[in-house]
């Protein structure tokens, strides 16, 4: 099997707000775009974020919770937490022993995180040590 592309799909009821947090709170590019999904460049694979239409979801159901994380690692998390707030994103900031995290969610409420690359990196080449 040869893969060819990765990419990730959300699916959200909250669309058109969602593709405005992608554009402009995060900055990603379009790569292309119809009324029902817009696919985004998400550093070096994509993120299709698309209209929910699948009945068993479209109803609201607060029982229905997101376990998953979009994570981004970058080289200073303080730094792009203090952007994200300047932009009125909440955020969770956090400093622990394995690294910094700063955790907020998009408007459909899925959660992203970015990551410093440094720590991670040290943790991938602990464990190979």
């Amino acid at each position: 099997m040869k893969i060819e592309r990765i990419g990730l799909i959300l699916y959200v009821k909250a669309y058109e707000k969602c593709i405005a947090f992608y554009a402009e709170v995060l900055n990603l590019s379009v790569l292309f775009q119809n009324e029902e999904l817009t696919c985004f460049d998400f550093f070096g694979t994509y993120l299709m974020v698309e209209r929910e239409d699948r009945f068993e979801y479209l109803e609201d159901d607060s029982s229905i919770k997101n376990y998953s994380c979009l994570r981004i690692n970058v080289d200073d998390v303080k730094t792009v937490s203090e952007d994200l707030k300047k932009q009125g994103v909440q955020v969770d900031y956090q400093e622990h022993s394995w690294g910094k995290a700063a955790k907020f969610k998009d408007p459909e409420g899925n959660l992203i995180a970015f990551k410093d690359e440094e720590s991670f990196a040290k943790q991938i080449e602990d464990y190979r040590k």
